[in-house]
């Protein structure tokens, strides 16, 4: 067990410390560099490539020199001085060193990706089963804490497997800052990218796509311009977009030489007037030009709390396969009126948080690291639903379209980010060995769920319940329909606890979370909803398992 016990029991009652959060963190971040690095591997001794990350070298050494960086994921400013002269890529010594040497790639084709993990329509949903297998390799464990939590090493020595071990639940210090250069390293998004390209260097095909390759040069043009270091780089604008994350996209449909010199960034595209863009501090770059589209963040949460992205242009904010939908709505680009429609929204959004509980509060910004905008679901009138996800493979991210009021996204984080949080706990613990049969039933699914789904849905459903009873305890303006949340919350978590805590594919850690979820759920009992409502609630769980056992005869019933 790598939790111990009081930890893993304060996240099976939906609650969270700040030194499990960090654990949970450490551990997504270096299982996401892990990654990164089996792309360099794949990808061979590709020159792009080659360039691109002997870029990235030069840029966290110079933020690293520089002692500037961020904490949390928020990204730096643009950087002091300049490099100099024009780099130039690194030699073979160089790059043998960023890639580990040249063994075959870290995953097999038809491994286990993490895809999307879930969606919603209206109705909230449950994510999908742990992708449990990581990119094997060597390596020294004890060596990675650097790569993630600060300044020291070198970013050429990422990871070639995650640790066993996670960071120290309680350290002395606070986290160093990251390095510009880390901090879009560590970003979900990237993640996003890293596991997408991965999956297409080791398909049958087995090349990969150039485009997906030509990301790492648009992270590396980032990374060097917010370090401050001078570089000229050849990349590719794809889909009329080149997006150079954290910074914005340049509209073009064609090659771009992209240069960086004495605080400003020269995008010229071919055919095309020259494009001046000058970075700024946190996220986002100013330009005269009308074919520059800077990127936006939300202020932070709370006072001190990290700025959150909004990223409404990044090529892998969503799923890039034909598994996406599932009643998600498609990503959207925001105008000016878009994002103060959301800004609006996120202003109200700790004030109902907390209304629900300090610790939702506490938690959030731990957890949230950027947000991708999503259009309603078609057929959704506005007011009417909505939906929102997370995605394994890119932690932090949440998806969601934009909520009516800052309870309803109150709702919506306690609920995608307790997603997140098991998600996390699931890839650092086994917590159960069920299997994948499709067999139980879950009130706010018609379909069967596995195991890992049903507790998955539970849990988010609990934290919910939770949320929603604390909230019409403190604030009688949103009673009834906290009160009303809560009840059906409770009823749905209380028709799938035997199916949990009675299983025998639990295993130590599992018997723990469950039983603290059983717990939970149990307390609440204490100040129960008004009785019309729990009533309702009851009446609809009933009429959902009458139904889904006529459709599924043979299946578990939870009983």
């Amino acid at each position: 067990m790598t939790l111990p016990a009081p930890a893993i029991t304060s996240l099976g009652r939906t609650e969270s410390d700040p030194a499990t959060l960090r654990t949970l963190t450490h551990d997504q971040h270096t299982r996401q560099l892990a990654v990164v690095r089996a792309v360099l591997e794949a990808a061979g001794d590709d020159p792009a490539v080659r360039e691109a990350w002997g870029l990235l070298t030069d840029a966290d050494r110079a933020g690293a020199g520089a002692g500037g960086g961020v904490a949390g994921g928020r990204t730096g400013g643009a950087g002091g001085g300049t490099g100099g002269a024009v780099r130039s890529p690194g030699g073979p010594g160089e790059w043998d060193a960023a890639r580990g040497g040249r063994g075959a790639g870290l995953a097999e084709p038809g491994a286990a990706w993490p895809g999307q993990a879930h969606r919603t329509h209206g109705r909230r949903d449950d994510v999908g089963e742990p992708a449990r297998q990581v990119p094997p390799g060597g390596g020294d464990a004890h060596d990675l804490r650097g790569q993630v939590t600060s300044d020291a090493g070198d970013i050429r020595d990422l990871p070639r497997q995650v640790p066993q071990e996670p960071s120290p639940l309680h350290t002395p210090h606070p986290p160093t800052p990251l390095t510009p250069t880390r901090a879009l390293l560590l970003h979900p998004l990237t993640g996003s990218w890293a596991w997408h390209t991965l999956r297409a260097l080791n398909s049958p095909q087995g090349n990969g796509s150039r485009r997906d390759l030509g990301y790492l040069g648009a992270l590396a043009a980032a990374g060097a311009a917010r370090a401050g270091v001078d570089f000229s780089l050849r990349l590719a604008a794809s889909d009329g977009l080149l997006v150079l994350p954290s910074l914005g996209a340049l509209r073009s449909e064609g090659g771009v030489e992209v240069r960086y010199r004495r605080g400003a960034l020269v995008l010229a595209a071919d055919g095309e007037l020259d494009v001046v863009v000058h970075p700024e501090p946190g996220v986002g770059a100013w330009s005269a030009s009308p074919a520059w589209l800077p990127a936006h963040a939300l202020p932070g949460l709370v006072a001190g709390a990290p700025i959150v992205p909004l990223e409404d242009l990044d090529p892998y904010r969503t799923a890039r396969s034909p598994r996406r939908g599932g009643g998600l709505g498609e990503p959207v680009v925001l105008d000016d009126a878009g994002r103060k429609q959301w800004a609006q929204v996120w202003s109200g959004t700790a004030a109902a948080l907390r209304a629900g509980g300090e610790g939702r509060v506490r938690e959030t910004p731990a957890l949230l690291r950027c947000l991708v905008p999503l259009a309603l679901p078609p057929g959704v009138p506005a007011g009417q639903g909505g939906c929102s996800a997370t995605r394994r493979e890119a932690f932090g991210a949440l998806l969601s379209s934009r909520p009516t009021d800052p309870v309803a996204f109150a709702s919506t984080l306690v609920h995608e980010l307790h997603h997140a949080k098991l998600a996390a706990l699931s890839t650092l613990l086994t917590l159960h060995q069920a299997g994948p049969e499709e067999r139980y039933f879950a009130p706010w699914r018609q379909d069967p769920r596995p195991f890992d789904g049903l507790l998955q849905g539970a849990y988010s459903h609990l934290a919910l319940a939770d949320y929603h009873q604390r909230l019409a305890l403190a604030d009688p303006a949103h009673a009834e329909r906290a009160w009303t949340e809560h009840a059906r919350c409770h009823a749905m978590v209380g028709a799938t606890l035997p199916a949990l805590v009675g299983s025998p594919d639990l295993t130590v850690a599992g018997r723990l979370f469950a039983d603290a979820m059983a717990g939970a759920w149990e307390r609440m009992r204490d100040h129960p909803a008004p009785r019309g409502q729990r009533a309702r609630a009851q009446a609809y769980v009933r009429a959902a398992r009458t139904l889904w056992n006529q459709r599924h005869a043979g299946a578990h019933p939870n009983e």
